[in-house]
């Protein structure tokens, strides 16, 4: 049928089923992922009072900080493949209301044992949640209009920054004593409230696949699943497990995701530490000022975004956000003690690491299909997050050893731009399109 249609009368259904898709998906797509950083900024909050209740260290914090992510790194790819075998509605919602009912029991911590095996089942629990997300896109979105659908997802990490970081303030802030709790405890019930009842909602919400898309026609079923699988054809496939480990392009993006999530979290665990540092006691303030970066990051994720799609090019697009979030970092490391300077360096390290975050995926999404693409999504992103236990740790521990987090900031600067140069090491042919 769509084979007949004059060419105006199939862009115009290609374009009304790609918007009615991304208005029916994208905005509770980030709602979930929303509620997933919301627990990984509630962390470094609770950080401003948890640490003299328990008399925990600044290692034993980048630790536990840390330790989250090796859960996420041993179950990343089991989890993804079970969503890609069993359906994103059924799993995503697993995972949600799981780590939802962990992250509640965080008021209950006691010790830094206690911190450390809960920050590791937390782990456990949401992984799979982003690369399962991720994969989900290339199920409804081709390439060639997936960089706005995946910075649109991303901007989730920014308003959990602006969303939680007044909340969990206003949290601490108004909660403390209440009922013999800390405000930090409250904060962590509170917070994981919304992420339990968004995990039952994504049972009901949420569909597997285009055709199950009661909000699209038949013959926009039909362009839609046409599109996406004439991308999915140019992908990789590897034939064996064997090829997918010997693919030396997988391990060169795991290296560069890993160092862009290394700024990413020296942003997401030390933003309100780096404020509180500048000058600023209050925790209800400090949250308000936290949103700034966030603001920010938002601003140029969705300019990088329309930039990327337009001009059908991606390595620049990641270079030059990496570059930019290692100058913030650095100057805000220098520019420590001034309140002003440091919050304007935060916001280009915010803006840069955030942007780089969300059109890195332009590039796996890109380059594999199929099963490939399950595993590989989550396998670098599973390796990639081993850069989550390793930044904060190694921040804590020269934050330690040396009385002053700027060493730590500097050198991931350092690590940000190796990762920069990592990526002109891509053909330009095979990602631009």
């Amino acid at each position: 049928m769509l084979t007949t249609m004059p060419l105006t009368a199939a862009s115009a259904v290609r374009s009304n089923a790609y918007r009615k898709t991304a208005w029916r998906l994208m905005p509770f797509l980030m709602l979930c992922y929303l509620c997933a950083y919301l627990d990984r900024v509630n962390v470094g909050f609770a950080k401003l009072q948890m640490m003299n209740d328990l008399a925990l260290s600044e290692t034993v914090y980048g630790l536990g900080a840390g330790v989250f992510f090796l859960g996420y790194f041993l179950c990343e790819v089991p989890s993804n493949l079970i969503l890609h075998r069993v359906g994103a509605r059924r799993w995503i919602a697993r995972i949600m209301i799981s780590w939802g009912i962990i992250s509640a029991m965080f008021a209950f911590v006691e010790t830094a044992w206690q911190f450390y095996a809960l920050r590791f089942l937390l782990g456990v629990a949401e992984a799979g949640l982003a690369p399962g997300l991720l994969l989900y896109l290339t199920y409804w979105f081709p390439s060639y209009r997936r960089a706005r659908m995946t910075v649109l997802w991303f901007i989730a990490i920014p308003l959990s920054g602006m969303i939680g970081g007044p909340l969990s303030g206003l949290i601490m802030a108004n909660f403390q004593g209440f009922h013999g709790w800390a405000g930090w405890q409250w904060m962590f019930v509170i917070e994981a409230i919304p992420t339990v009842v968004v995990g039952l909602l994504v049972l009901a919400y949420l569909k597997d696949g285009v055709h199950q898309a009661s909000w699209l026609t038949e013959d926009e079923k039909a362009l839609v699943s046409s599109e996406l699988a004439e991308d999915n054809s140019r992908k990789v496939t590897h034939a064996s497990v064997g090829a997918f480990i010997r693919d030396k392009r997988l391990w060169l993006l795991a290296a560069i995701y890993f160092c862009v999530v290394m700024g990413q979290y020296a942003v997401t665990f030390w933003l309100p530490t780096l404020i509180r540092n500048a000058g600023v006691a209050d925790p209800s303030r400090i949250g308000v000022i936290t949103t700034l970066p966030y603001v920010c990051a938002i601003v140029a994720m969705l300019l990088m975004g329309r930039s990327g799609d337009k001009h059908q090019e991606r390595r620049w697009h990641l270079v030059l956000p990496m570059i930019a979030g290692a100058v913030g970092l650095a100057l805000a490391a220098w520019l420590g003690d001034n309140l002003v300077l440091s919050v304007l360096s935060l916001c280009l390290a915010a803006a840069g690491v955030l942007s780089a975050s969300s059109l890195f995926w332009m590039l796996p999404t890109t380059l594999l299909g199929g099963v490939s693409a399950a595993a590989g999504i989550a396998g670098i992103n599973s390796f990639a997050n081993l850069a989550g236990f390793c930044s904060p740790y190694l921040i804590g521990w020269v934050t330690t050893a040396t009385g002053s987090s700027a060493i730590g900031m500097y050198l991931i600067t350092g690590v940000l731009c190796m990762g920069a140069t990592l990526v002109l090491r891509i053909p330009a042919a095979s990602v631009n399109r």
